[in-house]
């Protein structure tokens, strides 16, 4: 059984930092896309960043210069480097990954982590 374990959330000042880490384990071939998504309540899930196996990503525009995604393929996580933290980034983060499992690109989810940013 693959999961997706995250780490980092938590409360934080306007201004400052938090990294996020979301590690993936189990069995799976491959891990392709990695990304970070959040969720308002009552809103839909929002792409925030993403990154490929090669290292290209992509950035929803309200974090652009703001926040960083990497990942390290050695241990199969991918982080989230937060700055310049607003009142609005409060929300649960979410890690997804598409993972390859007997050829087949399998969507996983993380359980989510909250991040409070105070004013």
């Amino acid at each position: 059984q693959v999961q997706l374990v995250e780490s980092g959330g938590g409360l934080v000042q306007a201004g400052g930092s938090l990294r996020l880490s979301c590690a993936a384990s189990g069995t799976f071939s491959r891990i392709n896309t990695m990304g970070w998504y959040r969720q308002a309540p009552g809103k839909q899930r929002e792409l925030v960043a993403d990154i490929t196996s090669g290292g290209r990503t992509k950035y929803a525009d309200s974090v652009k210069g703001r926040f960083t995604i990497s990942r390290d393929n050695a241990k199969n996580t991918v982080y989230l480097q937060m700055t310049s933290l607003k009142p609005e980034d409060t929300v649960v983060y979410y890690c997804n990954a598409g993972l390859t499992i007997d050829y087949r690109t399998v969507e996983v989810w993380g359980q989510g982590t909250l991040v409070t940013v105070s004013s």
